[in-house]
């Protein structure tokens, strides 16, 4: 088995890990706190806008089962790549979106892809791409909220969420 791990960030983290955990070949999923510049933040300090976190998903999928290309076109289906700090309702600079990479050859394949989702839209797609400096697991209450909290606050449309099983 070959185990990769990538972080996403797509707005408000609770709906990115619903979805993102149901892609075959996703192995694992934690949402938490990505790339930003205070020791191990709370919800509350992250939802101030001084921390520099976003709100991120760490994906641990197996290669020989689903492509990095293949997880990044579907995250793409449900974010707002041209969205700078907002996706749905919510709105600071923890809710933008991003892809944060923790092995260097993946660049390029997220680089790549990005373009080609650039060719889709007239406004500039910015979505941040950086390597992983940091990452603080959420409070466990975050954790799979949405299977714990049917019908709870997601900014994704519900269709999105069959077609995430359906690949």
């Amino acid at each position: 088995m070959k185990l990769s791990d990538i972080y996403l960030a797509g707005g408000c983290f609770w709906g990115t890990q619903h979805f993102v955990e149901m892609i075959s070949g996703v192995i694992s999923t934690e949402v938490g706190y990505a790339n930003g510049h205070t020791e191990d933040p709370t919800y509350a300090q992250v939802c101030k806008n001084d921390t520099g976190f976003a709100e991120t998903v760490h994906v641990i999928y197996n290669r020989s089962l689903v492509s990095l290309e293949r997880i990044l076109s579907l995250f793409y289906k449900i974010i707002d790549p041209t969205s700078i700090n907002r996706q749905g309702e919510d709105s600071g600079t923890q809710y933008r979106t991003g892809i944060y990479y923790v092995n260097d050859s993946d660049r390029n394949i997220i680089n790549q892809s990005i373009a080609e989702l650039q060719k889709n839209y007239i406004d500039p797609v910015v979505i941040e791409v950086e390597p992983l400096r940091n990452f603080y697991k959420a409070e466990d209450y975050h954790q799979e909220y949405l299977n714990n909290n049917p019908g709870g606050y997601c900014h994704i449309a519900p269709e999105l969420f069959a077609l995430a099983k359906e690949q």
